[in-house]
């Protein structure tokens, strides 16, 4: 197997712990031993358990010996609830390690530096740019600015209206498209909406299968604005309601609770707000072959009074959801 199979393998791991670990990374590993055969797979286990490098190695167990560890991360050199993932390696007599992307994380890092002591070989760099804007996205986003990741997520018909003029809004995206966004919101850390859309909508935020049911990992609901929330209304009892309406104070708490990958999914009113505060990192838009011609748009007071004003993004991928044109993008830097 060459290193290149492996790390795809290790982004595989990386990607099906995803949203089970924050405030750590969910990194990905995979071992091969001296003959280039993968013998342990492994992924980050939540907080207080095993590192991806150290669960991989117990899988491989005396076959690691002489192998090849290849990582989406660097291996940690700290201790900290656990022991060093560098020391691991080292101990299991491995003798070459790959990993994509260096750690951001001044507390973590050194790591590379600690194994070529050792008389291993290290190499960096290797798919480097898919685990970046992969399963590693918003925890590198935190490690080096300490916020949370913040993903804005719409539906809008081609027209870009969020709902039709009487407000109706059921469905503008298409099944398979509201399938998936149930499957990312199972891999996140956070969903935030406004009492706006709580008093319209009375969304649960739940992560559900397609038949309704929750799936085993659910993001903390969070409503953000001062009034109070509607009697009755699903989140009274499970959401974290944050009285402010200013983005930095909801981030900043946010962020002391571990919260690393976060959710946007509130009316335009609180996209406005994020959007001006920058505090917007990625737009995932599901946009719908569907014309509404009036109706509310998906996002308002965005700080753009003139065309050179205008937020402009990079994007990152186009593909189809059913019938959905589904657009991943970043604010230009």
């Amino acid at each position: 197997m060459t290193p290149e199979d492996a790390m795809a393998l290790a982004i595989a791991e990386s990607e099906r712990v995803r949203g089970t670990t924050s405030p750590n990374p969910p990194v990905g590993c995979v071992i091969l031993d001296e003959g280039g055969d993968p013998v342990g797979f492994g992924g980050t286990q939540p907080v207080g358990g095993s590192h991806a490098e150290v669960m991989a190695l117990t899988a491989a167990g005396t076959k690691a010996r002489g192998g090849t560890a290849v990582v989406t991360l660097e291996p940690c050199a700290h201790y900290g609830r656990t022991p060093p993932c560098a020391e691991a390696l080292i101990e299991a007599g491995i003798k070459h390690v790959v990993h994509a992307v260096s750690d951001p994380n001044p507390r973590a890092s050194g790591g590379a530096d600690r194994l070529r002591q050792a008389g291993i070989t290290v190499e960096s760099g290797l798919l480097g740019e898919q685990v970046s804007k992969g399963p590693l996205r918003a925890w590198l986003h935190y490690a080096r600015t300490g916020r949370p990741h913040v993903t804005w997520k719409y539906a809008a018909s081609l027209d870009g209206r969020i709902a039709a003029q009487d407000g109706t809004s059921r469905w503008i995206s298409s099944e398979t498209s509201r399938k998936e966004v149930h499957d990312l919101r199972a891999k996140l850390d956070a969903i935030v909406v406004g009492t706006n859309t709580v008093r319209l909508d009375d969304p649960a935020l739940t992560a559900r299968d397609a038949g309704g049911m929750p799936l085993p990992r659910q993001p903390l609901p969070v409503v953000v604005g001062m009034s109070d929330l509607p009697v009755g209304a699903k989140l009274q009892r499970t959401a974290l309601h944050l009285r402010t309406h200013d983005p930095d104070e909801v981030l900043d708490v946010l962020a002391e609770r571990g919260v690393v990958d976060v959710l946007l999914e509130g009316g335009p009113t609180l996209a406005g707000a994020f959007w001006r505060a920058g505090r917007v990192d990625r737009v995932l838009a599901y946009i719908a072959p569907a014309l509404l011609g009036n109706g509310p748009a998906a996002v308002l007071d965005a700080g753009v009074s003139t065309i050179t004003d205008a937020v402009r993004l990079t994007v990152q991928d186009v593909t189809m959801s059913g019938p959905d044109l589904r657009i991943s993008a970043v604010p230009q830097t």
